[in-house]
């Protein structure tokens, strides 16, 4: 029996396109577990931030912000073609730590337990005032003064806290309460 010359490559395609296939990384366990970060993720995260490798042990947190880096911002986003600062943090809380946040920025400040900027822990809620409005950005702290929120001209991204740029329009800041 003899084969037509394409039935080959026709059976080769999907394997190929297949090999392709991006490899980012997958969120792990389940919201809220606390998993062990992939090597590649713990070695990326602790030299943006300039912390020990062994501090970065969230899997989910890394691995969720690194497969949104770099996205878009589009106000009232919500998908990897844009996404704005309340629908990042909104998403982020409810797959990462299991947590549904509203939508918006000014009914995510009324979800928080306010505390001092030098009480922040990974994963708490910052807030800034932008254009003279009260809370109108959020982005999510992450460690050694780093924040990761979505700028309307860069996209989802780290920031340090206290950079001038930012620190200016610092508002509040807390620990999400599960349950509001």
């Amino acid at each position: 029996m003899r084969f037509p010359k394409h039935f080959f490559l026709v059976l080769l395609l999907p394997l190929l396109f297949s090999a392709c296939k991006s490899r980012k990384h997958q969120l792990k366990g389940q919201p809220g577990e606390i998993v062990q970060p992939s090597a590649s993720i713990s070695q990326k995260y602790s030299q943006l931030m300039g912390v020990e490798e062994s501090s970065i042990n969230n899997g989910r947190l890394y691995t969720f912000i690194d497969q949104w880096m770099a996205t878009p911002y589009r106000f009232g986003g919500l998908d990897k073609d844009g996404i704005d600062c309340s629908g990042f943090v909104s998403l982020l809380e409810q797959q990462v730590y299991g947590i549904n946040m509203p939508r918006m920025t000014s009914q995510q400040v009324n979800t928080i337990k306010r505390k001092y900027e030098e009480q922040l822990q990974e994963g708490d809620l910052v807030f800034f005032d932008f254009d003279g409005k009260k809370f109108s950005h959020v982005g999510i702290y992450l460690q050694n003064d780093f924040v990761v929120h979505a700028s309307t001209n860069k996209g989802i991204l780290l920031v340090k806290l206290h950079d001038p740029a930012m620190y200016k329009y610092f508002s509040r800041c807390g620990s999400v309460i599960a349950g509001q």
